[in-house]
């Protein structure tokens, strides 16, 4: 078993502890606070509640809706809105969320400048965080979520990180304060403190010509 794979249990464990120890705890961030993306397009929903799928959402288009969801206009909080209904979505079938894994994955490949590669990296990292949220939460009430498949998912994510991804995105785009705003949330998901904090102030910093990550800052003191 390699340090990623060791990391990556170990990070599944913690939260499980967190949500044990603190009963204020609002959930996993990147799972259970619906994003505001001031109307910008994004998969069917059942809802205002963040545990609210559309009911007999057909989930064999789900890798094709995605994907025409992020377009290279597409802003950051509004592909973390897509991606966390993505995941929730795929987590109950384990055929959809290695496809549409697979389908981010190659778009990384297929990038043809550095901005599309940031925007593709993002999205195949982000995905793969808020799986791990979904994963995190399994043993736990989740009215109206569904039956996940929680052993494909850990499967998928066994020996790779999001975050890295995740901090690639940001190598390329070292000022987007969407992507600090998200990565400040997958920190604290991870139980990363230091990190957290860190991008948590270079969001708030970047983001007063940003309404998006600005609307939803709040998010950042839950």
């Amino acid at each position: 078993m390699d340090h990623r794979t060791i990391a990556s249990r170990l990070r599944r464990m913690g939260l499980s502890a967190l949500l044990l120890t603190a009963p204020a705890f609002a959930g996993p961030p990147l799972l259970c606070d619906p994003f505001d993306t001031a109307g910008a397009p994004s998969l069917p929903w059942g809802g205002d509640r963040w545990n609210q799928p559309l009911a007999g959402y057909d989930r064999t288009r789900l890798v094709e809706g995605t994907q025409a969801l992020l377009t290279p206009q597409t802003p950051v909080i509004a592909r973390m809105e897509t991606l966390r209904r993505a995941a929730m979505y795929a987590s109950r079938d384990g055929g959809i969320a290695r496809a549409l894994a697979r389908a981010l994955d190659a778009r990384v490949a297929t990038a043809g400048d550095d901005d599309a590669r940031a925007l593709a990296l993002f999205d195949a990292g982000y995905l793969r965080e808020t799986f791990e949220d979904v994963v995190r939460l399994q043993g736990y009430d989740m009215p109206g979520f569904g039956e996940v498949d929680a052993a494909a998912l850990r499967v998928l994510l066994d020996g790779r990180e999001g975050s890295e991804e995740i901090a690639r995105a940001l190598a390329l785009r070292p000022g987007d304060a969407a992507m600090h705003f998200a990565a400040a949330l997958v920190a604290r998901a991870d139980g990363r403190r230091h990190d957290a904090v860190r991008h948590a102030r270079l969001a708030r910093a970047g983001g007063d010509g940003d309404r998006l990550p600005a609307g939803n800052m709040a998010l950042l003191a839950n």
